[in-house]
């Protein structure tokens, strides 16, 4: 694997390395869904989950259409839904430690 493949896997991560990104996440998993009502349902602000909904559609996790002055937002496709389906599976069998773990901050601070 090369250093740039690296650095581009890398990138992708981080799009998921967020609590207000998960929270988006979650909210458009099974629905496309406008700004508005991811506002409301994650309890956020219109400016920073504009922000992050910039930053998943920059990293290609979602993909978004117009339709008249609506912008809707959506997972970008089924590998995505599946991922995020792997990631809740996967931490299933290590929620403990995660939760446990007093290096995280440090790790990745």
């Amino acid at each position: 694997m090369t250093q740039d493949s690296i650095d581009v896997k890398v990138k992708f991560i981080r799009g998921f390395a967020d609590k207000t990104r998960l929270q988006i996440l979650d909210c458009i998993k099974k629905h496309e869904k406008t700004v508005s009502q991811i506002v409301v349902e994650t309890n956020g602000n219109q400016s920073n989950v504009s922000q992050h909904l910039a930053c998943l559609k920059g990293c290609g996790i979602i993909t978004s259409r117009q339709e008249g002055k609506f912008m809707y937002y959506r997972l970008r496709d089924n590998q995505i839904h599946e991922l995020l389906d792997m990631f809740d599976h996967v931490l299933s069998h290590v929620h403990e430690e995660v939760t446990s773990c007093k290096r995280n901050d440090q790790c990745f601070g």
